[in-house]
C-alpha cells in the first residue's frame, strides 16, 4: 500500500524528480505540451468532479489517457514499467491499482462520458481539427468472449453468429478525426445510438449553418426509423439502398432521357420516393447512379437522401469519403477500441472516452512532427516514440528537463520542443504544468 493523500503524492513526486529518473518511457512526455495546448487538464478535472489542483482523480484519468497512448490494455499489470518516467508524467509517484481505476470509472455515468466527449469535441472544433461538413457514421463490433447471455450477431454473411459489443463512431470524413462515440449492448438497434451521436455532434459543431452537414452511412442504416429520426435534426443522411430485384427492375424501367450523362460511363437520375412505414409526410430523394456504356448492360446503384443535395458531389466525393472511417480504425483502434472489454457499459464508455483524449493529443503531435510521423499508426507511435526514446528527467530551479539521448532523426523535429516555455508563451499558453505542481517543462537532445 502507498499513501495517496495529496500531500504525500506531492512530496513523493518532487522527491523522485529531485532523485532524477532514467528510462525509455520518457518519450511520452512529448504529449505534455499538447495537453497544455488543448486544455485537457481542465477537461479531466471537470469529468472527475474534483477541481482542486491537488486532486487525485484527474491524475488517475490522466493515467488512463497515457495508458491508451501506449496502446496497452493495462499498465497496472506490468509493474516492471515503473521507475521509467511514465507515472511521473501523470503527476503520480506510483501506478494506480485495479480497484482504484475501477472505482474511478464506476463513479461516472454514461451521460458524464458523453459530456466529456462533447467538451473535448468543442475544444477540438475551436482548434480547427475538423470542418464538420461531411460526417461518417459506422458501427465497430469487436467479438466478446463474455459468458453473459446476450444477442449474437453475424460478423459477415458467411460467418456464424457470435457475441459482440457495439461501438458507434461519428467521424469527420474530410479530416479523418472522430467527433464522438457511444457504446451499447449487442441487443441495441441502430436508431438510439445514432440519435445520441447526432445530439452530441450538434452540441460539438455549434450553430449549424444553412448548408446542413451530411451524414454518410452504410446500407444497414437504411431504415425508416433512422430516416425519420434524422429528418428531425439539422443533419442530412445519405445511405445506399439494398440491391433488391424489385429495385433493379425499377431502375431499368426509368426512361433514358431521365438520366443526366455527366461523363463517359456515368449518369444519374433523381426521383422522390416514400419509404414504406415512414411517419414523415415529406418524401425522401432517391439518386440512381448508372454506370457503363452500351451495348453492355448498365449497372445501377441507388442511394437515399433525406433532403435534396447536388448529386454529383454527394455520390462522387462525399459518399466515397465514408471509407476514411476504415482508415481511422486501422490507424487508431489500438488506443482502446479493438477489444470488447468489460460489459459494464458506463465503465467501458468512460475508458473509451478517455482514449479519445489520447487520440486528439496524438493527432496534434502528428501534425507538429510532419512527415513521416503523420503516416505512423498509433502502435508505431507507441513503440518507436513514446516507448523507444532513451532519456532522463531532472529538475533545475522551476523547470523539469527531459533529456533524450540519440533520438532518431531529432534534427527534423527537436525545434518544436527546445525552449518550450518560450514557445508556449508566444502562443499565449501558460507554460506551467498544473498536475506537476506548476513546474515548467523543457527538452534537450544529446
Amino acid at each position: 500500500m502507498v499513501a495517496a493523500d495529496p500531500l504525500s503524492v506531492e512530496r513523493e513526486v518532487r522527491q523522485r524528480l529531485a532523485d532524477k529518473v532514467s528510462g525509455n518511457l520518457v518519450g511520452l512526455w512529448l504529449l505534455l505540451p499538447e495537453h497544455l495546448r488543448l486544455g485537457t487538464w481542465d477537461l479531466l478535472r471537470s469529468w472527475s468532479g474534483q477541481t482542486a489542483p491537488e486532486s487525485l482523480a484527474p491524475r488517475l484519468a490522466l493515467h488512463l489517457v497515457h495508458e491508451a497512448a501506449l496502446c496497452r490494455p493495462s499498465l497496472r499489470y506490468g509493474r516492471s514499467l515503473r521507475h521509467k518516467g511514465f507515472e511521473l508524467a501523470n503527476g503520480l509517484p506510483f501506478l494506480p491499482s485495479d480497484p482504484a481505476i475501477h472505482e474511478l470509472l464506476n463513479a461516472h455515468t454514461l451521460e458524464q462520458a458523453h459530456q466529456l466527449q462533447v467538451q473535448l469535441g468543442q475544444l477540438r472544433r475551436a482548434s480547427g481539427h475538423f470542418p464538420g461538413q461531411v460526417l461518417a457514421l459506422d458501427p465497430h463490433r469487436p467479438i466478446s468472449n463474455s459468458k453473459r447471455e446476450m444477442v449474437q450477431r453475424r460478423p459477415t454473411a458467411k460467418q456464424p453468429a457470435a457475441k459482440q459489443v457495439q461501438t458507434f463512431f461519428l467521424l469527420d470524413a474530410k479530416s479523418c478525426q472522430p467527433l464522438c462515440l457511444t457504446h451499447a449492448s449487442s441487443a441495441q438497434s441502430l436508431a438510439q445510438p445514432t440519435a445520441q451521436l447526432l445530439q452530441m455532434a450538434q452540441r460539438i459543431l455549434g450553430p449549424i449553418p444553412q448548408a446542413s452537414p451530411l451524414v454518410v452511412a452504410d446500407v444497414e442504416h437504411f431504415t425508416t426509423e433512422l430516416l425519420d429520426l434524422v429528418r428531425q435534426t439539422p443533419f442530412d443522411l445519405l445511405v445506399p439502398l439494398r440491391h433488391s430485384q424489385s429495385l433493379q427492375r425499377h431502375y431499368q424501367q426509368i426512361p433514358a432521357q431521365a438520366f443526366t450523362r455527366h461523363w463517359a460511363g456515368f449518369a444519374t437520375a433523381t426521383e422522390p420516393f416514400q419509404p414504406e412505414g415512414t411517419a414523415c409526410a415529406q418524401p425522401c430523394h432517391r439518386y440512381i447512379q448508372r454506370t457503363g456504356e452500351g451495348p453492355q448492360p448498365y449497372y445501377f446503384k441507388g442511394f437515399a437522401s433525406t433532403r435534396p443535395r447536388p448529386e454529383i458531389a454527394a455520390l462522387t466525393c462525399d459518399f466515397p469519403d465514408r471509407w476514411h472511417i476504415e482508415e481511422f480504425f486501422r490507424v487508431d483502434q489500438d488506443l482502446g477500441w479493438n477489444r470488447a472489454g468489460t460489459l459494464n457499459l458506463h465503465i467501458r464508455l468512460g475508458q473509451m472516452s478517455l482514449a479519445l483524449v489520447a487520440q486528439a493529443l496524438i493527432h496534434q503531435l502528428r501534425q507538429r512532427l510532419g512527415v513521416p510521423y503523420q503516416l505512423w499508426d498509433s502502435p508505431h507511435f507507441a513503440r518507436d516514440l513514446f516507448s523507444g526514446l532513451e532519456g532522463d528527467l531532472r529538475v533545475e530551479h522551476d523547470t523539469i528537463w527531459v533529456t533524450y539521448y540519440n533520438a532518431p532523426a531529432a534534427q527534423q523535429w527537436k525545434h518544436h520542443f527546445e525552449n518550450l516555455p518560450g514557445q508556449l508563451q508566444r502562443e499565449n499558453i501558460d507554460p506551467r504544468i498544473p498536475w506537476l505542481y506548476n513546474f515548467k517543462l523543457d527538452f534537450r537532445f544529446r
